[in-house]
């Protein structure tokens, strides 16, 4: 495994916690797997056999709903991870993964998981560090839901992926945008009057980046009264 794809996956929510001598071991029966973009990872109803963690790309979570319409559930870049909770417990996953982009994922066998939990009961505890980081994840995009409209959702998105402090801002969207509008709830249809709201916040839009006038007032408006944000829509 090359030697930055052991500090990734070292630092990921899930090993993060464990001792680095831990840590080191689990990783020693690692592997590295790669996948083209839209290959599918596994299926939903596939039994979970084991966990990964993104070391490079972008993976998608999705459920397909009895219509045929798909829901995507999350989606998970550099040092993320997935499938702990289903894989541990030998069930079969609730989503099926596919990769957004050319992906390289660090695979960890659930059974070597379970084996070394026998043997060093510390690691439980990352396992719930990840599984509740999950579950707050899931509950956040409920809230989004909820109580935001489509353009704050999207303005909120916008903010996750700027890394500039205040000031101006230019952010490259890591995937298409039918996967945006998928992963805020919405309808591609939705997601381009949100971004042509959201020209009035200061953000515009070219191909695949978008350009922030001011960070401090797109947060301001990401997080004010929906009430206020549907007025002004």
């Amino acid at each position: 495994m090359k030697p930055e794809f052991l500090t990734i996956a070292r630092r990921s929510l899930l090993l993060a916690s464990m001792p680095p001598a831990v840590s080191d071991r689990l990783l020693s029966q690692a592997h590295i797997r790669s996948f083209d973009r839209g290959a599918t990872i596994f299926l939903q109803g596939e039994r979970a056999s084991a966990i990964y963690i993104v070391a490079d790309g972008w993976v998608k979570l999705y459920r397909i709903a009895p219509n045929g319409t798909e829901a995507v559930v999350g989606v998970f870049t550099k040092g993320s991870s997935f499938g702990e909770a289903v894989a541990l417990r030998s069930d079969t996953y609730p989503v099926a993964a596919e990769a957004v982009t050319d992906c390289t994922l660090v695979r960890i066998e659930a059974d070597t998981f379970l084996r070394m939990i026998s043997e060093s009961p510390e690691i439980a505890i990352s396992i719930l560090t990840a599984t509740f980081a999950h579950l707050h994840s899931l509950v956040a995009q409920v809230e989004q839901l909820k109580a935001q409209t489509g353009s704050q959702r999207v303005a909120e998105f916008l903010l996750e992926l700027a890394h500039c402090p205040s000031g101006a801002c230019d952010v490259t969207l890591p995937y298409d945008k039918v996967l945006i509008a998928g992963r805020l709830g919405m309808k591609p249809e939705s997601l381009s009057r949100a971004f042509a709201r959201l020209k009035h916040q200061g953000v515009t839009i070219r191909q695949n980046v978008a350009h922030i006038h001011d960070i401090a007032a797109l947060r301001d408006y990401a997080e004010e009264d929906p009430a206020l944000a549907w007025s002004k829509s």
